[in-house]
């Protein structure tokens, strides 16, 4: 298994619509960049965010979880409070091809600021927009901007197909369009 370079990740993205829309090369202009870097792609937010919110005394539970737990925002800034947790989605959608998957780490800018960026790995064909898992560890609040980097992801290829892929599987998470909230 290796990680891809970006002259393949430009293939697949051209022949296979593996992230759309796909940014060739990287944007920087007084934004946090996106796009194609050497071994990698700079993913953007979008600006749909689920703030998580104690405003109902909810317990968050994976197993059974609460859409009073958080606040839906739609806007180009959004600021999460302190010690505090949204969910979002980027704006690529992504086809993961059956011989591929994915580690996806947040952007240092972030990271520098106290802002965690986790997303789960892609399996090979999964398909979808990705949902994003942002948390403030400060005790200030934390600006995010839409439409602007947020993590970057790596591509791995293996020499072989897998056995079970995560579309084989019927996974609960394929095709996702939204933010979407853990499901069982």
């Amino acid at each position: 298994m290796s990680v891809k370079p970006d002259h393949w990740i430009k293939k697949m993205a051209e022949e296979h619509k593996m992230i759309e829309p796909f940014v060739d090369g990287q944007v920087r202009d007084g934004a946090i960049s996106y796009g194609v870097s050497a071994y990698g792609y700079d993913i953007r937010v979008s600006n749909e965010f689920k703030v998580f919110t104690n405003i109902y005394n909810s317990v968050v539970d994976p197993k059974s979880f609460d859409d009073k737990s958080f606040v839906e925002i739609n806007d180009d800034i959004c600021m999460i409070p302190p010690n505090s947790f949204a969910l979002a989605r980027t704006v690529e959608y992504f086809r993961i091809p059956r011989s591929v998957i994915t580690l996806c780490v947040g952007k240092s800018t972030y990271a520098r600021c106290g802002i965690i960026v986790n997303v789960t790995p892609f399996e090979p064909e999964w398909e979808g927009y990705v949902t994003l898992e942002i948390s403030n560890t400060t005790p200030l609040p934390a600006k995010i901007y839409a439409n602007e980097g947020i993590a970057q992801v790596l591509f791995f290829e293996s020499d072989e197909i897998c056995d079970i892929s995560y579309a084989d599987k019927k996974g609960k998470y394929q095709k996702q369009v939204g933010i979407t909230p853990p499901k069982l």
